[in-house]
């Protein structure tokens, strides 16, 4: 079965209450069998613009990515992120 990923691409503009959304929102997404494969670190954008960000969150699906990132509780969350942050969110099925 293929994996699935939530993938962000994030510039964070309150980074005080953004810390609110990685402290809620890494538990609900590990609940769901989530493991963070990436979170910040070095990036380069050689043939597009980019956010300052990007986390890539890798589950055993598709389908678990999907009911992860449409869960009630996420969604609360997701709350925070849009009021403290630029993203793109994408969920993406691996190979």
């Amino acid at each position: 079965m293929a994996k699935g990923y939530i993938i962000g691409h994030i510039t964070v503009r309150d980074p005080e209450a953004y810390k609110e959304y990685v402290e809620r929102d890494t538990p609900i997404l590990q609940g769901y069998g989530g493991r963070f494969i990436v979170r910040g670190g070095a990036s380069e954008a050689p043939e597009a613009p980019m956010k300052d960000r990007h986390v890539v969150i890798e589950f055993d699906s598709f389908e678990q990515a999907r009911t992860a990132y449409h869960s009630p509780e996420y969604q609360e969350v997701v709350k925070i992120r849009h009021a403290t942050a630029d993203s793109d969110i994408v969920l993406v099925e691996g190979v």
